[in-house]
This record gives C-alpha cells, structure tokens and sequence, in this order.
C-alpha cells in the first residue's frame, strides 16, 4: 500500500521516528527509456507501507519484496530490472528500458542519523549530497558548500552543480552520490510585461518566481497571480532573501534606480544566471555604471546582456522563452 506522501525521504525520517524499521531503495542506474531517473527514491516500512517511486509502478512490487527482505537479514541488494514495452506503455513511454535499484536497510544508528541529517538540511534548504557505498550500505552526508580535499566530497559538489545524482569510483569503491539541491529561485526586478509569461513559465520549470518591484501599480496580485511580490527597492529584497548557488535573476525595467543596485547585489553573490534587459547600447551604458562601482571586466562577464538566446524572439511570451531557454543552458552546462 501507498501511505500518500510521494517524499520518500520525509517519509523515512517520520517512520524510523517513530522506531519502526526502513529500507531506502534509490534508482542508481537507466538505460533507455527507464521510467524514473537515477537518483529516485522509495522508502519502505516493515509492514510493506511505502512512500516515493523508483519506477512508476514497473517494479515497485518486486522492490518492496526485496526491501524486506533486506530488513529481515539486514543486507544491502543491488537489483536490475528490465522494463518490458507492454509495461512501459502503462506508466506513459513509448518503450522499455533497464533499471539498477540499491536497497539498503537503514538498521544501525550511523543511517538513521544520515536519514535525518539530510532531511533537516532540506528542510534549511542546503545543497546536501548522501553518498552510499554500493557493496557495503555505509553512508556518507556531504556538503557542496564545504570545501575540502576529500575527493568523494569534490565528487559530490560536482555532481550537485549538475544537478544529477550519479555513481562514482573513488579509492576502489563505487558509490551512489543522490543528491538533494534546494528548489531553483528566479528573482524578477521589475513587474513588467515580459515578467508575466515569464513568471510563469518559470513556475512550470520548478522555479520559486518573486517578483521585486516597489511600484505598486505594476506588482499586483492581479497580474501576477500565485507570484510571490515584493514591494522593496531590489537591494532591500535580494538583501532580506539573497541569491545562491541555485539563483537566477533578470533585471527588466530599464531603469537604472531598480536595475542597478539588483545587478551589484547578483554580482556579489553565487547566483548561477544574471540577465538584464536592454539593447546593446542600453549594456554598453549599463557597464560603464557598474565599472564605476569597482566591478571588474570578469565579473561583469556574468551578466548575460542583451539577455536571452538569439532566437529572434519579438513577443513578451517570446522574449521569456529566449531568456528562460538562456536559464536553462547556463545551469545544465556545468
């Protein structure tokens, strides 16, 4: 039985707390058309209670079989799947694929602290990578922010920068890096027409969109239902709630007095995407200013302007498809 709550993780933390045993079985490997990505996760309970998905319904069965067995003998599984086409057409593709799950028993005292640590970083929203031994079941919690030497941690920032949970071989070891990274956050100074379809589009992308702008006539619940607004000056707003790793930000307004002081403060930070509207020349005027202000030539290379991809673009929704599809590139590429 499904108890409801698709968060494997959540799910896990909540059970073992209330002293009932879990297996945490997580999608490490696809080929073809698998159904969920590597890096899914399932969480089940003594009782065949689960939470989460590994594929889609293909396999769940046989899975939730094998993780209690695993709490029974307390004994880590690798398991390969084969996603027949008769199957893959039920949960949506046109075709088969293969699957590798590892199920790991969260037995010992070291796997209930690492269920619990890395969903209490979630919950702060923090990077947080949880690095399992494929042979062994031991767990590791890495911090993307926490530089060190330590490859399996510089294996693990990477793998957070891509945003894509992988397997690694470090020191004759293979490990499973499932990385959890806070929500994407798109910052929008100015409450303009172009701000509309690209609020939310973004929005469909799985952006946390605000929207900054002090002009209360522009930033209205009206036009931007279900955005959250602000009404401070950008550097007001983007000091309250700053900008990370995770971060994007346009400046849309053309108007130095709001654009301006959001650009220094996305300079400064980590965001991963900076863009600002404006013809060439509007730029050109753009960077004279902010060179003013102390910024180098490197850092003002960030600023993606004239903003968005070359696509011709001529329409709002057009304009916000240019510059979200520039979004996406700029964060996939690492």
């Amino acid at each position: 039985m499904n108890t409801g709550p698709s968060d494997a993780l959540a799910s896990a933390d909540e059970w073992l707390l209330g002293k009932r045993k879990v297996a945490l079985a997580t999608v490490t490997r696809t080929w073809g058309s698998a159904p969920r990505p590597a890096g899914s996760q399932m969480a089940v309970r003594d009782d065949g209670a689960f939470s989460g998905s590994v594929s889609g319904g293909c396999v769940e069965g046989s899975v939730i079989a094998e993780a209690q067995a695993a709490l029974g003998d307390g004994k880590d599984r690798n398991l390969q799947f084969g996603v027949s086409d008769e199957d893959a057409w039920a949960v949506g593709l046109a075709c088969g694929g293969t699957i590798e799950i590892h199920v790991s028993p969260v037995l010992e005292t070291a796997g209930r602290n690492a269920v619990a640590e890395v969903k209490r970083a979630r919950d702060e929203k923090r990077a947080v990578v949880l690095a399992t031994d494929l042979k062994s079941g031991e767990n590791r919690v890495l911090f993307p922010e926490e530089r060190s030497g330590d490859a399996l941690a510089d294996a693990a920032r990477a793998q957070a920068r891509r945003d894509q949970s992988a397997s690694v071989e470090i020191d004759g070891k293979s490990w499973f890096l499932t990385v959890f990274n806070p929500p994407l956050d798109l910052a929008i100074i100015g409450a303009v027409h172009i701000a509309q379809p690209l609020a939310r589009m973004a929005s469909l992308a799985d952006y946390a969109v605000r929207i900054i702008d002090p002009r209360t006539a522009f930033a209205t619940a009206e036009r931007f239902p279900g955005i959250a607004l602000s009404h401070a000056w950008p550097d007001e707003a983007l000091n309250s709630v700053p900008l990370g790793a995770r971060s994007a930000i346009v400046a849309l307004t053309h108007d130095p007095k709001l654009d301006d002081p959001a650009l220094a403060a996305a300079l400064k930070s980590d965001a991963f995407y900076i863009g600002a509207l404006g013809s060439k020349t509007t730029h050109a005027r753009r960077l004279e200013r902010l060179k003013a202000q102390g910024f180098s030539g490197a850092e003002l290379a960030r600023i993606n302007g004239p903003i968005g991809l070359d696509i011709g673009a001529r329409s709002p929704a057009e304009i916000a498809i240019a510059i979200l599809g520039q979004m996406t590139a700029q964060l996939r590429k690492g």
